[in-house]
């Protein structure tokens, strides 16, 4: 029995468990998304057998057709979804419209050139540097990296660090090619860059081609060394193993679908009510920094002016007592554990006090299985984050309420 709705069709009418990438398309023929994974069934699956934020929702909602393309390992699918992204610019990859937090590979124009990465708002206009990306995923693209660094060994070196004398550390474990201490010439070097840019454009097979022509040669003149050299990185390159890189997106399936920064910056105020019927109420506030807790600044309230249950109400009391603490810092976003009441709720206490912060809230959805967002998340704020916070003020509100209720109970 299929796991995909009749109305959605799938190419061949059904999907490999094989790397590669799929291309989720709308009604009229519209890409919405491309993504790429280890095993190409199991992870399209997944979006329609798991509960989902709201914007993975909304995504599925929309999926008519599901269309893929094979690979022979997750890291080539990881740069052929590069490439599509770029090339097609589906509006599901790019958090609204805007690749500037997004990872690039930067080969420099150096005599021996770097291999860097950067983000979008920090890349150069120069036709001599090269760029490939943009990556979504920060921890895939450099364990893609550490993966190629292994058989092509790269220079991150500037010009002036070129020959110094001394080993650097990537050197002493075979991933520098020892440019910093001369022992490569610019002619080999460059060999190394170019086979490294014909496999961030896709091209592993004509790498090979030319490996397997070089060592012949090389065999042919009795360069028996330098032809092993290169039977090593034909092995490699036939022979990936990149089940890191697998793990860290397809696995955990936290991050997708606009959720893919590397990690949250900025401070995050969390609220939650717990009360019984409006009986013990107690309010409760933890803080997020740079996506971490930061427990030495979470707070507790006991609802002082709000009797019988108006969940609302006593949010905007335990706002108001916050925000007359002026020695407290200020958030990047208030996150409101309700929907859009409380949201509302929330923004006319900071309009009363002339704040213009984004407050963000979480519904529950049917059976409290959904997390839909209200309001609209800062850009440099993680969605899985602002889950995270919410689950965190809801744990602190219901242990300070339990401790209230066993305190009155013993008064009792």
């Amino acid at each position: 029995m299929s796991i995909f709705p009749k109305e959605v069709k799938i190419r061949g009418r059904k999907i490999p468990d094989t790397p590669g990438v799929y291309l989720m398309y709308g009604k009229n023929k519209n890409l919405l998304y491309v993504g790429k994974a280890g095993n190409l069934r199991r992870r399209v699956e997944s979006y329609f057998s798991r509960v989902q934020n709201y914007r993975i929702q909304k995504l599925v909602s929309l999926i008519s057709k599901i269309d893929y393309r094979r690979t022979e390992t997750t890291i080539e699918a990881l740069i052929l979804e590069a490439g599509l992204i770029k090339k097609l610019e589906p509006p599901f990859n790019v958090r609204e419209k805007d690749d500037k937090t997004f990872l690039y590979v930067h080969i420099t124009k150096d005599k021996f050139p770097r291999i860097l990465l950067v983000r979008g708002k920090e890349r150069e206009t120069s036709p001599e540097d090269t760029y490939f990306g943009p990556f979504t995923s920060p921890s895939s693209l450099r364990e893609a990296l550490r993966i190629i660094r292994r058989i092509f060994p790269y220079n991150t070196h500037a010009e002036n660090e070129i020959g110094r004398g001394k080993s650097c550390f990537d050197y002493q474990i075979g991933l520098c090619p020892g440019t910093c201490v001369g022992v490569i010439t610019r002619k080999d070097y460059l060999k190394n860059v170019k086979n490294i840019k014909l496999f961030f454009k896709g091209k592993k097979k004509k790498i090979l081609r030319n490996l397997e022509g070089e060592m012949k040669i090389l065999s042919k003149s009795l360069q028996f060394e330098k032809a092993q050299a290169l039977k090593n990185q034909i092995f490699s390159l036939k022979h990936i193993n990149d089940i890191a890189l697998i793990k860290e997106r397809e696995e955990t399936g936290e991050r997708d679908v606009g959720e893919l920064e590397e990690k949250s910056r900025g401070r995050v105020e969390g609220y939650d009510i717990s009360s019984i019927s409006g009986t013990s109420a107690v309010g409760a506030m933890v803080v997020f920094e740079d996506g971490e807790p930061k427990r030495k600044d979470y707070r507790k309230f006991r609802i002082k002016t709000i009797e019988g249950p108006n969940d609302v109400g006593m949010l905007k009391e335990i706002l108001r007592r916050r925000l007359n603490h002026a020695e407290w810092p200020l958030p990047t976003c208030f996150l409101i554990d309700g929907g859009k009441g409380q949201v509302n709720a929330a923004e006319a206490v900071l309009k009363e006090y002339g704040y213009e912060i984004p407050v963000v809230g979480i519904a529950k959805g049917k059976g409290r299985r959904r997390n839909d967002f209200i309001g609209k998340i800062p850009q440099n704020i993680a969605p899985i984050v602002l889950i995270k916070v919410r689950n965190e003020a809801h744990r602190f509100a219901q242990s300070y309420h339990k401790k209230l209720r066993h305190v009155q109970s013993l008064k009792n």
